[in-house]
């Protein structure tokens, strides 16, 4: 196997990849605890903390952007609503070509994506998302004499800190500080939901406001909630009522609100005012619906389908078309870094540097108009178009019959029926692509027999000659329905049909006099 080299043009310890280089630990810097962040957060140390973020500091809001995914039930649900979707989408692995060795690794790589545990892995990647940036450790096993991805592991981003020299590249906290990552263990995705650099990409960071408006508000509302149609308890004392009298009456008043009783001296008494509620709790509601309808445009796109509103389910279902776009993009992000970081990885290892490496395509089939696709398919064979069948079956979605498997056939026209005297098919030109499917066409009547029987006898193909002369070659040369449409509707309008008309005008005459006579039209019906 040739020598493998890292993105810098460097050889790769290969023995060091069996090692975690981010495995957490009970003492040092990568120890998993808590560190909150929306504790007690006001405007001045949120600013604070986005600062810092962008300074070369970004551990604080990190952490509130995780505080935040547990903290708001709402952000929480939109944002796994985000990721759960792209993350159970189908993943497809193309082979580099049809070369049976390219085929080999093709099916190599679709092994490892088939595992269960892949879809759970590619949740975790799409932590970035929220955060910015996501780091997945890759685990590395040998145990089958070959290179395999044992898990895909997420690491707390907490434990990174970006390059100063760029802010771009990510590097690892240490004791002995900051170490890059080791090349061929590590899946680094950022997601690109808005441009710049990566800690500023995320969509936590646009959530934060909202985060901290909101978590006002429901404070707000909390204390609304509890005083709301309460009395006013009015404590009054003598005046010479010492310190601790006052404080005994204060606790009285405070607390009689909540249990319903309280003892004070008999020099002191204490009223109740009935408040003149006014207010409402629709203020509170009204404002924390509108910043959860903020966070929905921003992590869906849209809120039709997250929100009770009048018409919501038909809303939901335009706004899905919206939604899609999105999924759309974040698959495309997602196989792009996992081509990148993790197939062209897994294939170097096994099977050393390729001109060209298998792909793997994360996101839904493009959907097919199977009505319109079969409409114009029907068309078009009989004009010379060339369809595979195989082709057919994959974008209606049927798959290959088995050999023993009973066939639908159509209605093919008799052979009796094809064969009989005076026929007008009689000679034509078979159709192009004859042996695909051929419509059933109700038997013939007396009148289609003795109408037959008349063109027949008169030379009717010496008739139509110069009518259809050339007519195959501009239909073959046409591009387009339309095109033959024109050239039908052109050599309509400039043949001569009157010879034929009157022909078939006495064949009518003479069918009109069998039927009033009450005679048969021909000896044959």
């Amino acid at each position: 196997m040739k020598r493998l080299l890292d993105q810098y043009g460097n050889p790769i310890d290969v023995a060091a990849l069996k090692e975690e280089q981010a495995a957490p630990t009970t003492r040092g810097i990568r120890r998993p605890q808590a560190n909150e962040q929306a504790a007690g957060l006001t405007p001045q140390k949120l600013a604070r903390i986005l600062r810092e973020s962008v300074d070369g500091d970004p551990e604080a809001y990190l952490a509130l952007a995780e505080d935040m995914e547990e903290r708001d039930l709402h952000y929480a649900g939109v944002l796994g609503t985000r990721k759960t979707q792209v993350s159970g989408l189908p993943v497809e692995v193309t082979a580099a070509s049809d070369d049976a060795r390219d085929v080999e690794i093709a099916d190599f790589v679709r092994e490892f994506v088939e595992r269960d545990e892949f879809e759970t892995e590619l949740f975790d990647i799409l932590d970035a998302l929220g955060k910015g940036f996501s780091a997945t450790e890759i685990i590395w096993e040998t145990s089958e004499k070959q290179w395999m991805p044992k898990a895909l592991k997420w690491r707390d981003p907490t434990w990174f800190d970006f390059d100063p020299n760029d802010r771009e590249t990510i590097l690892l906290k240490d004791v002995t500080g900051n170490q890059p990552l080791k090349p061929f263990s590590w899946i680094v995705h950022n997601a690109k939901v808005k441009s710049g650099l990566p800690i500023r990409g995320g969509i936590a960071r646009g959530v934060t406001w909202a985060f901290l408006f909101k978590s006002f508000t429901m404070k707000d509302w909390a204390i609304f909630c509890e005083a709301y149609g309460q009395p006013l308890r009015l404590g009054k004392y003598g005046e010479g009522a010492s310190q601790a009298d006052k404080d005994i009456l204060l606790r009285a008043v405070s607390n009689i609100g909540v249990d319903y009783a309280a003892i004070v001296p008999a020099s002191m008494t204490v009223e109740f005012i009935k408040a003149e509620v006014n207010g409402s709790q629709a203020l509170y509601e009204s404002r924390a619906n509108f910043l959860d309808r903020q966070v929905s445009k921003l992590v869906l796109g849209q809120t039709g389908t997250t929100d009770a509103i009048a018409g919501g389910h038909a809303v939901g279902k335009i706004h899905d078309k919206v939604r899609e776009d999105i999924e759309r993009s974040d698959a495309k992000q997602l196989s792009a870094t996992i081509n990148r970081d993790l197939i062209i990885t897994l294939c170097q290892l096994n099977f050393g540097p390729l001109k060209k490496y298998p792909k793997v395509r994360i996101g839904r089939p493009d959907e097919i108009d199977v009505d319109k696709l079969v409409s114009n398919v029907v068309k078009l064979v009989p004009l010379g178009l060339k369809v595979g069948m195989s082709t057919m079956r994959d974008k209606i979605g049927l798959p290959d019959p088995d050999k023993d498997e009973e066939i639908l056939r159509p209605n093919a026209f008799s052979q009796e029926s094809d064969s009989q005297p005076g026929n007008p098919l009689k000679g034509a030109l078979p159709a192009v692509n004859s042996s695909q499917v051929t419509l059933a066409r109700p038997a013939k009547d007396a009148i289609d027999n003795t109408v037959a029987d008349i063109l027949a006898d008169n030379g009717w193909e010496d008739m139509m000659a110069p009518v259809v002369s050339g007519l195959k070659a501009e239909i073959m040369n046409a591009r387009s329905v339309s095109d033959v449409e024109t050239i039908l509707r052109n050599q309509l309008e400039q043949g001569d049909f009157s010879q034929l008309a009157q022909m078939l005008a006495e064949a009518g005459f003479a069918a009109y006099i069998a039927g009033a006579a009450g005679e048969p039209i021909s000896d044959e019906a």
